[in-house]
């Protein structure tokens, strides 16, 4: 591995969502003839814009082989999105790889670029990434205000089951219960969880993490889970058998997530269900990942 490529769309990078209203009420005439008469004024951050120039400047500590690189995936063209290569110079982010697809979805190019993670607020797009083996997810922002920027290592946040791991055990507790749930999980301590579609993104970190010494390492990771005793041992298992390491696990219990996330520091948190990542919102920037059962029907969950 020669560094984490992070796909992203311009409406997750910029904040587009005046221009999209022009788009959605207007058509694509007025709202091309929108973005080229506005093509010189800055766009204002959108939901990823921190976390993405946090991850960018991770590459200051090695400018001759970058440990980082993001690549602009957008539905909009060439002419429209001059916009946003110009609000890319404007906040001096160093992106010089982008597609601009003219209104047809940009999803497939994140698999042809080794993307280990493409970020966007269209949930199709999301969703057929997942499907093409691409680590993704909807960005939603914090429901309230937050500095632009914080200090210190970036912070990434994952749940466990159909994120960094697959669904299979999650599918076990949806349809017959917490009590089978735990037996299952005791029965298999010893057996490794199948991956799930961020375990790649993980083991991209990891590879970061080892070019620096702990003491100055620039990135954290954490697993923030609603599993607790007995469930435990297997996800610490699994990350022994991959090799992988996180360096804060969580384990909840059944509590809400939110304020635990706020202590880790999340710049942002990958989970699987659409109520913990509107809970988790209230503190941190959450990214939906629109995997495993839990998004075939939208039932509680537990881990």
């Amino acid at each position: 591995m020669h560094k984490m490529i992070i796909a992203i769309s311009s409406r997750a990078l910029f904040d587009l969502e005046e221009s999209h209203t022009v788009f959605q009420e207007q058509g694509v005439t007025a709202y091309a003839a929108w973005q080229i008469a506005r093509e010189d004024e800055p766009l204002a951050p959108g939901p990823a814009f921190s976390l993405v120039r946090k991850l960018m400047a991770l590459n200051n500590s090695h400018p001759e082989q970058p440990l980082v690189e993001v690549i602009l995936l957008s539905r909009n063209s060439s002419d429209t999105g001059l916009r946003v290569f110009n609000a890319i110079r404007h906040h001096g982010l160093d992106i010089v790889r982008a597609v601009f697809t003219s209104g047809e979805t940009p999803w497939r190019y994140a698999a042809a670029f080794h993307a280990h993670l493409f970020l966007s607020l269209n949930p199709d797009d999301v969703r057929l990434a997942l499907a093409s083996g691409v680590a993704a997810a909807v960005i939603l922002s914090p429901t309230h205000p937050q500095p632009l920027e914080g200090s210190g290592p970036v912070r990434i946040a994952f749940d466990g089951d159909a994120v960094l791991f697959s669904d299979s055990s999650e599918r076990i507790y949806q349809e017959r219960g917490l009590a089978a749930f735990q037996e299952n999980e005791i029965l298999a301590a010893r057996d490794p969880l199948p991956d799930g579609p961020f375990k790649p993104m993980l083991a991209a970190i990891q590879w970061i993490q080892g070019q620096h010494s702990p003491e100055s390492c620039p990135i954290r990771t954490a697993l923030v889970t609603a599993r607790g005793a007995p469930a435990h041992e297997r996800v610490i298992r699994t990350l022994r058998h991959w090799q992988i390491r996180v360096d804060e696990l969580v384990f909840l219990g059944g509590l809400d997530k939110g304020a635990f996330l706020a202590a880790f520091g999340a710049d942002i948190f990958f989970d699987d269900q659409t109520g913990h990542c509107e809970s988790v919102r209230r503190f941190v920037p959450a990214g939906h990942v629109l995997h495993g059962v839990t998004n075939a029907v939208e039932p509680s969950r537990h881990g």
